[in-house]
Parts: structure tokens; C-alpha cells; sequence
């Protein structure tokens, strides 16, 4: 699942299910700037701009994650394998980085989910 937040209000949205060789669901959508207020508010609460992803797990053949974050004058890329338990996070070397970067792309893919649904009325593909 892919999804971006521009400054203009863009809101694109990527996924692709795999499911009997489905295609690559593509949407795209105008957010009003209220919407755009509470990512940035989920985005500076959650602290991630602090945090390092230099003792992160590498990214595997098995998955990977990645987040941008442009934000005013910061920009920060973060990178790592795909994270599927809270006992990965505890064993890592940074589980409270992990932790704020596994529930901010959590909080930010709920987000995203709910208003792609609500305006197209599709059926979430987690």
C-alpha cells in the first residue's frame, strides 16, 4: 500500500491486492485543509521526525517499509523490514523509535483507508 499527502490538498492512493491477479487499485482525491491540519498533528505528536532508523531492522526479501516526511523545513526518509509483531519491535535495537514509526504508519493508514472508503464506497484492502 502506497499513499501520499501533498501540500495541495493531493491525496493518492495505491494498493495492490494480489488477489486473482487483480490490478493496481489507483485513486486520487482532494483533502480539505482541516484533513491536512490532522495529518500534520498525527505526524508532529507522534515524534517521528526525532527519531533514527539507523538500528532498525534492514529491509528482507520478505518486506520492507518505507515513510517520507516533508514537513515545513524537514525532510526525513525512514526505511526497514516489514514489521509484524510488537515482539519484533521489543527485541529491536530501537524499540522506541520502532514503536512510534510502526504506529504512526498504522494511524496514517487508517487515515487513509477511511477517506479513500468514504469517498469512493470501496472495500479496504489491508
Amino acid at each position: 500500500m502506497e499513499f501520499e499527502f501533498k501540500s495541495d490538498g493531493t491525496l493518492r492512493y495505491a494498493n495492490n491486492s494480489n488477489y486473482k491477479n487483480d490490478v493496481m487499485i489507483r485513486k486520487e482525491v482532494k483533502v480539505s485543509q482541516a484533513v491536512m491540519d490532522e495529518v500534520r498533528r498525527i505526524v508532529e505528536k507522534s515524534e517521528i521526525i526525532q527519531e533514527d532508523d539507523a538500528n532498525w531492522p534492514e529491509p528482507t526479501t520478505e518486506g520492507r517499509q518505507e515513510l517520507e516526511i516533508i514537513l515545513d523545513n524537514k525532510h526525513i526518509f525512514f526505511l526497514c523490514s516489514t514489521i509484524s509483531t510488537m515482539v519484533a519491535i521489543q527485541n529491536s535495537k530501537d524499540p522506541e523509535g520502532l514503536r512510534a514509526f510502526y504506529y504512526l504508519v498504522q494511524d496514517l493508514k487508517c487515515l487513509v483507508i477511511s477517506i479513500i472508503s468514504l469517498h469512493f464506497k470501496i472495500k479496504p484492502i489491508p
